[in-house]
């Protein structure tokens, strides 16, 4: 027979597994509507229940709704309203507390005219509340044992669980959400003094982040990476502002002196990201995207693969982008052209691997345009 200790232990091992599966499905990156329906399948799934909801409070209404539901809960549940006081869910807001009710037609906070509403009959019902932010945001509700018995102690340590862990998802994704808004305000503000700097008419940024972006898909990088690469597209001359504009615009050939400064711009540019959190990866991709791929460039003369992937492909497309714009001193190139000659330095300047999804990615998206209904 199992010690005390062994049966926490194993009481431990179990909340730990489960927490990890929830974890697993549910992440504060997701949309909230992803969230809220994993949240929901797995309180059906955890406690093998014949249905779940999500009850959420309409602070304007002052009432209850139901954001969602599954297994056998009626389709009209969604979106239902009930009066905030009403039902188990009512009572769980108000208290801040779960509940257990394995009768609920003798419960004085059951309900009745939903199950007449919907034709479900709840027959064992728990309940728990979602915390935010300090306060009671909504009720997970777990109905109805799928083999028919009734809740057990060991059913509401595990309900709370997935409420903790669920609660935890929600203002992870508030927050995480608070968070993008301010980083996208950030990079706006960076991007407009770095357009102020630009030379080539215009766009110039934003044209990389599209064409980066098209061979980072071909290439199959993930989520992260594709951020990334996109800050770094948008902010990768940013380290210009250090720059005078007598030396960015002069239209003769710079003297010795003067392109020793243009070639610090990736220096400074890393030095003014590389203490952003959510910049760091990027200003790495702009402090190597001059370099070459047979060793060649700058500042550090990185060879080959040894020079970061993202920065690699932001190379690639900054040339693209140079030679199809119009400039003072020469007018663009064709897109064929451009092509061309950036092949031609496949493996000296450009990593071929790179140009080549580049070249599939502009491809694939220039068809798929053209096949779109006007």
């Amino acid at each position: 027979m199992p010690n005390l200790h062994t049966l926490a232990v194993k009481t431990v091992e179990n909340k730990a597994d489960l927490l990890d599966k929830i974890w697993m499905k549910v992440k504060p990156e997701d949309k909230i509507d992803k969230i809220i329906t994993s949240v929901v399948n797995l309180t059906q799934n955890s406690l093998n229940t014949l249905a779940s909801t999500l009850v959420l409070m309409d602070n304007n209404r002052q009432e209850l709704y139901f954001q969602s539901y599954d297994g056998s809960t009626p389709k009209q549940m969604k979106r239902m309203h009930v009066g905030r006081q009403s039902g188990l869910a009512g009572w769980v807001i108000r208290n801040g507390k779960p509940m257990l009710v394995n009768n609920p037609e003798k419960n004085v906070n059951f309900y009745k005219l939903l199950d007449d509403a919907t034709g479900f009959r709840t027959r064992h019902a728990i309940a728990a509340p979602l915390i935010g932010g300090g306060k009671v945001t909504g009720v997970i509700e777990a109905l109805n044992k799928a083999n028919g018995t009734v809740f057990t102690k060991h059913d509401l340590d595990t309900m709370l669980d997935v409420a903790t862990t669920a609660s935890m998802a929600f203002e992870g994704y508030r927050t995480n959400n608070d968070l993008m808004l301010s980083y996208k305000s950030t990079v706006r503000a960076l991007v407009s003094l770095a357009d102020a700097k630009e030379t080539s008419g215009g766009g110039h940024s934003r044209r990389l982040v599209e064409y980066a972006l098209m061979g980072a898909r071909e290439l199959g990088l993930s989520k992260q990476q594709l951020q990334n690469i996109e800050y770094a597209a948008l902010l990768h001359d940013i380290g210009k502002l250090s720059i005078a504009d007598n030396i960015l615009n002069k239209a003769e050939p710079l003297s010795d002196r003067e392109w020793a400064i243009i070639k610090k711009h990736t220096i400074v540019g890393y030095e003014i990201l590389k203490d952003i959190p959510f910049l760091k990866e990027a200003s790495l991709l702009i402090l190597y995207h001059h370099e070459r791929y047979d060793g060649g460039g700058y500042p550090q003369g990185l060879h080959g693969d040894n020079i970061p992937l993202g920065a690699r492909l932001i190379a690639v497309v900054d040339a693209f982008d140079n030679m199809t714009t119009e400039h003072s001193y020469r007018n663009a190139m064709t897109q064929q052209q451009a092509f061309g000659e950036l092949s031609k330095n496949a493996g000296d300047q450009f990593c071929p691997t790179v140009l080549k999804a580049f070249n599939t990615g502009y491809v694939r998206t220039r068809l798929t345009r053209k096949k779109r209904p006007v």
